[in-house]
This record gives C-alpha cells, structure tokens and sequence, in this order.
C-alpha cells in the first residue's frame, strides 16, 4: 500500500510499504481521509521534543486525525466491525496500568500515540492498523470531512467543558487555529458569548472566516469581565495573561502547549480563587464531539481550507500554503473512499 513516510528532517515521501495485518484484538481500517496537524509539521521538522527524548524515531509515518471503513479484523474481534464507518483515538493504552485500569488510558504510563511515538504507523496512509477497543463508529449523518475532525474537535469539546460554562457566560479563547476555532464553536453551542484574540492578521481572518467577529489583538481587547478563559495558543506569555484576564472564582482551561516554560505564579491562582485545568488529549471527548456532529450543533467543515493527495502534503508539512487556504486553518489528505 501507498503511506507518506517521513525518513528524517524536511525529508518525506510516499513509499509502497507492506498493509497492515489485523493483530489480535486489532482491526484494519481503509482510510477515507486524514487531517495535517501541527504536531505532524514538528515531526516533519524535527522539532517535536518526543524526537529528542527517544518516544519518536526515523522513519515514521504520520497521522492521527482520520476515518474509514473497517475491512479486517484480528482474533477475538467482532465481525461486525466489518464495513463500519469509524474514525479512532490516538492515545493507546497498554490497557493494563493502574491509569488504563481506572478509565484514565490517555494517561497510560506506556502510552503509544498512534502517528506519533513509539513507532505505530499512522493514518495518513491507505491503511491503517488500529486496536479495535479504541474505534469510534460515524452515524451517518457525520460525513468523511467532519469525520477526520473528530480528534481535533474531541480536544476542543473537553477544554469547553472543563470551563464549565454557563449559556450567557462570556469566555475569551486565546489563539484561533483549529482548536482555538473549533472551542469556540462548542461554546458558542453551549449558549456562550465567544471572544478570541489572535495575534497575526491571519488568525483574526480565520476566526472571522468562521463567523466570529469579536476577535481581538491584545492591543484592541475590551476590558471585560472574562467567566472564563481558554488558551490554545503556543505562546509561552499567554498561560499568565489567562490567568489575569479571568474573573475570581471561575476557570481558566490550558489546552496550547508552548515551545518553552510558562511561568504562571500559584500566588495569583489562590487569592483569585482560580481553578485551573490541563487538557492533555481528545480521548474522553470524541464521543461528545461525534454526537455535536451529528446533530448539527458544530459544524467544523469551515475550517477545511484544502483538500489535497497524498503526493502534495510533504510540501503542506514544508510550509506551503494550497489555494484556497488562507484564511482557514485545516488541511484535509484525500486517501480512498
């Protein structure tokens, strides 16, 4: 089968490699599409800290946000996965630890990132071998476009709730790129007035392009009274601007991951009363986030700026921009389907 491999910093291509065999306990899946996503640019630069703390290595193959059709199952799985839509989690659990053991398995202490450490071949390929406890099926009305949001809109869903809105509550998201965007649509399904500040003229476009028009840069901010506070950036400033921006007594959500320490002082957390919470992966939000899709509630297909083949995406990774895609944050790879 065809998979893009990257073999080493800025050096990608799509191989013919062997397809998948269903393990025990596995399911192979034909993949229909996939989503890029930032951590796949680290992996393609060379920036990813897994690749310098030993959890990721060349060659690997990317790819976690995907859906397609199952078309084979391991010992001890249920025929009747064949021919199911499903898209899947990427965090694998050893299913054995006292984390997996207690529901938490995105925490596991062996964790395998599926695209991402440990070598497990991802999704951004034809086939795509995947533990079947991990499968989430597609209702029909979630289509292939929204079906490769899933994992990005599950981190989204869980950093809404974890803010515990209100409808009315007003919630300033920091940094409107897929996940920033894709908060502010489950909070605005919540009933919640939606700001965001962006930084670069591009990302105040984007949030623009999906329909929201209280965007700021921190220069032209309002001065209002914040119930709570999102950051998804990637800037290492912003953890303490959310904690100084939101309201005594309400919640501030740290879903972004900086390229270097954020210094937030605990001083400031405590005498505003502050609840602080850590967003680590979609795991526990792709059901919530499927059953959104569903129903119409969040639609994320807006945030899809292009749609390309398989041959284009190590120039996407390199930095190049597909007609079409300025103002939308997402690239989506056409597999099968």
């Amino acid at each position: 089968m065809k998979a893009f491999v990257i073999t080493g910093p800025h050096q990608a291509e799509v191989q013919d490699v062997p397809a998948p065999v269903a393990a025990a306990g596995e399911v192979v899946v034909d993949v229909h599409r996939a989503g890029v996503c930032g951590t796949d640019v680290e992996l393609y630069t060379g920036e990813m800290p897994y690749l310098k703390d030993g959890r990721a290595w060349y060659p690997l193959r990317i790819g976690h946000e995907w859906c397609g059709v199952v078309s084979a199952v391991g010992a001890g799985v249920d025929g009747n996965w064949i021919g199911q839509r499903v898209t899947g989690d990427t965090m694998l659990g050893d299913g054995t630890c006292r984390r997996c053991l207690a529901g938490r398995h995105w925490v596991c202490e062996n964790v395998v990132e599926l695209g991402i450490s440990r070598g497990r071949p991802g999704a951004l390929a034809e086939q795509v071998a995947v533990p079947a406890r991990y499968l989430h099926k597609l209702p029909d009305p979630v289509d292939d476009v929204e079906g490769a949001l899933v994992e990005p809109g599950g981190n989204a869903f869980r950093a809404v709730k974890a803010a515990a809105l209100e409808p009315g509550d007003r919630v300033l998201i920091l940094g409107p790129g897929t996940i920033g965007l894709l908060a502010a649509m489950f909070a605005r399904a919540d009933g919640a007035e939606v700001h965001l500040l962006g930084h670069s003229e591009h990302s105040i476009n984007s949030a623009k392009s999906a329909g929201f028009d209280d965007v700021w840069t921190q220069d032209t901010l309002p001065g209002l009274p914040w119930d709570a506070v999102i950051d998804t950036s990637n800037s290492d400033e912003l953890p303490a601007l959310a904690l100084k921006l939101v309201e005594p007594a309400r919640r501030v959500v740290y879903i972004g991951l900086a390229g270097a320490p954020s210094i937030v002082d605990a001083r400031d957390m405590t005498l505003k009363d502050v609840t602080a919470v850590g967003v680590l992966s979609a795991s526990p939000g792709l059901d919530g986030t499927i059953d959104s899709y569903a129903k119409g509630s969040v639609d994320p297909r807006p945030l899809v700026g292009a749609t390309i083949e398989l041959e284009d995406l190590a120039e996407v990774l390199a930095g190049k921009r597909p007609a079409g895609a300025e103002n939308r944050p997402k690239i989506h790879v056409r597999i099968g389907g």
